[in-house]
Protein backbone atom coordinates (compact mmCIF):
# COMPACT_ATOMS: atom_id res chain seq x y z
CA UNK A 1 0.00 0.00 0.00
CA UNK A 2 1.25 3.35 -1.20
CA UNK A 3 0.70 6.22 1.12
CA UNK A 4 1.12 9.90 -0.63
CA UNK A 5 3.68 11.75 1.89
CA UNK A 6 2.35 15.23 2.31
CA UNK A 7 5.38 16.33 0.77
CA UNK A 8 5.21 15.40 -2.35
CA UNK A 9 5.38 18.20 -4.80
CA UNK A 10 3.26 18.10 -7.76
CA UNK A 11 6.16 19.59 -10.37
CA UNK A 12 4.75 22.79 -10.54
CA UNK A 13 4.97 26.36 -8.73
CA UNK A 14 4.61 29.89 -9.31
CA UNK A 15 7.66 31.99 -9.23
CA UNK A 16 7.48 35.79 -8.84
CA UNK A 17 10.26 37.76 -10.17
CA UNK A 18 11.31 41.42 -11.23
CA UNK A 19 10.02 41.74 -14.45
CA UNK A 20 13.44 42.85 -15.54
CA UNK A 21 14.84 39.62 -14.71
CA UNK A 22 11.90 38.30 -16.52
CA UNK A 23 12.65 39.74 -19.72
CA UNK A 24 16.68 38.69 -19.49
CA UNK A 25 15.31 35.17 -18.95
CA UNK A 26 12.73 35.25 -21.91
CA UNK A 27 15.48 36.75 -24.27
CA UNK A 28 17.89 34.46 -23.02
CA UNK A 29 15.58 31.32 -24.16
CA UNK A 30 14.74 32.42 -27.52
CA UNK A 31 18.56 33.01 -28.21
CA UNK A 32 18.74 28.81 -27.13
CA UNK A 33 15.75 28.32 -28.98
CA UNK A 34 14.05 26.96 -25.90
CA UNK A 35 10.53 27.88 -23.97
CA UNK A 36 11.03 29.81 -21.05
CA UNK A 37 9.99 27.15 -18.77
CA UNK A 38 12.31 24.12 -20.46
CA UNK A 39 15.02 27.36 -20.17
CA UNK A 40 14.53 27.75 -16.53
CA UNK A 41 14.67 24.11 -15.69
CA UNK A 42 17.85 23.80 -17.48
CA UNK A 43 19.63 26.55 -15.82
CA UNK A 44 18.33 25.57 -12.18
CA UNK A 45 19.40 22.41 -12.79
CA UNK A 46 22.51 23.54 -14.10
CA UNK A 47 22.88 26.17 -11.23
CA UNK A 48 22.65 29.38 -13.49
CA UNK A 49 22.94 32.67 -11.94
CA UNK A 50 20.49 32.30 -8.72
CA UNK A 51 23.43 29.40 -7.69
CA UNK A 52 26.37 31.70 -8.24
CA UNK A 53 25.54 34.97 -6.19
CA UNK A 54 21.36 33.42 -5.01
CA UNK A 55 18.78 36.59 -4.69
CA UNK A 56 21.70 39.32 -4.90
CA UNK A 57 22.90 38.22 -8.68
CA UNK A 58 19.46 37.99 -9.48
CA UNK A 59 19.58 41.78 -8.66
CA UNK A 60 22.42 42.49 -10.78
CA UNK A 61 20.77 40.45 -13.88
CA UNK A 62 17.38 42.48 -13.09
CA UNK A 63 19.16 46.23 -13.32
CA UNK A 64 21.33 45.08 -15.48
CA UNK A 65 18.08 44.38 -17.91
CA UNK A 66 16.16 47.24 -16.87
CA UNK A 67 19.40 49.60 -18.16
CA UNK A 68 20.10 47.72 -21.08
CA UNK A 69 17.15 45.87 -22.21
CA UNK A 70 17.90 43.20 -25.04
CA UNK A 71 21.13 44.40 -25.47
CA UNK A 72 22.73 43.16 -22.43
CA UNK A 73 24.45 39.93 -24.12
CA UNK A 74 26.19 38.84 -20.21
CA UNK A 75 26.88 39.34 -16.81
CA UNK A 76 30.05 38.45 -14.85
CA UNK A 77 31.58 39.25 -11.62
CA UNK A 78 35.17 39.97 -11.47
CA UNK A 79 38.10 41.40 -9.24
CA UNK A 80 38.83 41.27 -5.35
CA UNK A 81 35.64 39.77 -4.23
CA UNK A 82 36.09 36.96 -7.28
CA UNK A 83 39.73 36.39 -6.23
CA UNK A 84 38.75 36.29 -2.84
CA UNK A 85 40.64 38.91 -1.69
CA UNK A 86 38.64 42.00 -0.88
CA UNK A 87 39.13 43.75 1.84
CA UNK A 88 35.84 45.26 4.10
CA UNK A 89 35.90 48.41 2.41
CA UNK A 90 36.29 46.69 -1.53
CA UNK A 91 33.64 47.24 -3.69
CA UNK A 92 32.44 44.63 -6.50
CA UNK A 93 33.28 44.94 -9.81
CA UNK A 94 30.21 43.78 -12.19
CA UNK A 95 30.67 43.22 -16.41
CA UNK A 96 27.77 43.99 -18.25
CA UNK A 97 28.53 42.73 -21.69
CA UNK A 98 26.74 44.73 -24.33
CA UNK A 99 26.04 44.11 -27.77
CA UNK A 100 28.35 46.24 -30.67
CA UNK A 101 25.14 48.10 -31.85
CA UNK A 102 24.89 49.97 -28.30
CA UNK A 103 26.14 52.87 -27.08
CA UNK A 104 27.98 52.95 -23.67
CA UNK A 105 27.48 56.52 -22.75
CA UNK A 106 27.86 58.41 -19.34
CA UNK A 107 23.87 58.19 -19.60
CA UNK A 108 24.64 54.47 -18.97
CA UNK A 109 26.19 55.36 -16.06
CA UNK A 110 23.88 57.70 -14.98
CA UNK A 111 21.24 55.26 -15.13
CA UNK A 112 23.17 53.09 -12.57
CA UNK A 113 24.21 55.81 -10.60
CA UNK A 114 20.29 57.32 -10.15
CA UNK A 115 19.29 53.95 -8.32
CA UNK A 116 22.64 52.11 -7.24
CA UNK A 117 22.16 47.95 -6.81
CA UNK A 118 23.03 46.13 -3.67
CA UNK A 119 25.17 42.88 -3.37
CA UNK A 120 25.17 40.82 -0.65
CA UNK A 121 24.44 43.93 1.48
CA UNK A 122 26.63 45.79 0.06
CA UNK A 123 25.96 49.32 -1.77
CA UNK A 124 29.37 49.50 -3.16
CA UNK A 125 28.88 47.89 -6.72
CA UNK A 126 30.84 49.38 -9.48
CA UNK A 127 29.09 48.53 -12.99
CA UNK A 128 31.51 48.12 -16.08
CA UNK A 129 29.66 48.57 -19.12
CA UNK A 130 31.49 46.86 -22.44
CA UNK A 131 30.73 45.86 -25.65
CA UNK A 132 32.65 42.35 -26.44
CA UNK A 133 36.16 42.11 -26.87
CA UNK A 134 37.99 42.38 -30.16
CA UNK A 135 39.91 39.26 -31.03
CA UNK A 136 43.59 41.09 -31.57
CA UNK A 137 43.69 42.95 -28.21
CA UNK A 138 41.60 43.03 -25.51
CA UNK A 139 40.80 45.51 -22.74
CA UNK A 140 42.27 45.23 -19.49
CA UNK A 141 38.63 44.90 -18.15
CA UNK A 142 38.18 41.52 -20.70
CA UNK A 143 41.94 40.24 -19.54
CA UNK A 144 41.23 40.16 -15.87
CA UNK A 145 37.58 38.56 -16.52
CA UNK A 146 39.19 35.88 -18.50
CA UNK A 147 42.01 35.04 -15.68
CA UNK A 148 39.34 35.37 -12.78
CA UNK A 149 35.62 36.23 -13.57
CA UNK A 150 33.01 34.39 -12.97
CA UNK A 151 30.19 34.72 -15.28
CA UNK A 152 26.36 34.98 -13.87
CA UNK A 153 24.23 35.54 -17.26
CA UNK A 154 24.90 34.79 -20.61
CA UNK A 155 22.64 35.19 -23.80
CA UNK A 156 24.01 32.00 -26.13
CA UNK A 157 28.01 31.58 -25.19
CA UNK A 158 29.09 34.99 -26.24
CA UNK A 159 30.94 35.96 -23.30
CA UNK A 160 32.33 32.73 -22.43
CA UNK A 161 33.63 32.15 -25.68
CA UNK A 162 34.98 35.79 -25.77
CA UNK A 163 36.69 34.80 -22.28
CA UNK A 164 37.84 31.31 -23.77
CA UNK A 165 39.43 33.58 -26.96
CA UNK A 166 41.47 35.31 -24.21
CA UNK A 167 42.47 32.65 -22.00
CA UNK A 168 43.89 30.85 -25.26
CA UNK A 169 46.16 33.74 -26.48
CA UNK A 170 47.51 33.99 -23.12
CA UNK A 171 48.50 30.11 -23.58
CA UNK A 172 49.41 30.57 -26.42
CA UNK A 173 51.84 33.82 -25.22
CA UNK A 174 50.18 36.17 -27.74
CA UNK A 175 48.90 38.02 -24.71
CA UNK A 176 50.87 38.94 -22.27
CA UNK A 177 49.63 40.41 -18.53
CA UNK A 178 52.09 42.95 -17.43
CA UNK A 179 52.28 45.01 -14.51
CA UNK A 180 52.90 48.96 -14.54
CA UNK A 181 53.16 51.06 -11.27
CA UNK A 182 51.06 48.45 -9.79
CA UNK A 183 48.32 48.25 -12.06
CA UNK A 184 48.17 45.17 -14.76
CA UNK A 185 47.21 45.52 -18.41
CA UNK A 186 46.98 42.93 -21.61
CA UNK A 187 49.50 43.69 -24.12
CA UNK A 188 50.07 41.25 -27.72
CA UNK A 189 53.00 39.27 -26.73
Amino acid sequence: MSVKSSNAKSGRFLLRLPPAMHQALDFAARDAGLSLNEYCVRRLGAGGAAAVGGAPAAALLARGTEILGEALLGVALLGSRVRGDAEPHSDLDVLFAVDAGTVISRDTYRRWDARPSVFGGRPTVDPHFAHLPSVGSPSNLWGEAALEGTVLFERGRLVTEALVRIRRAAAEGRLVRRVSHGQPYWAVG
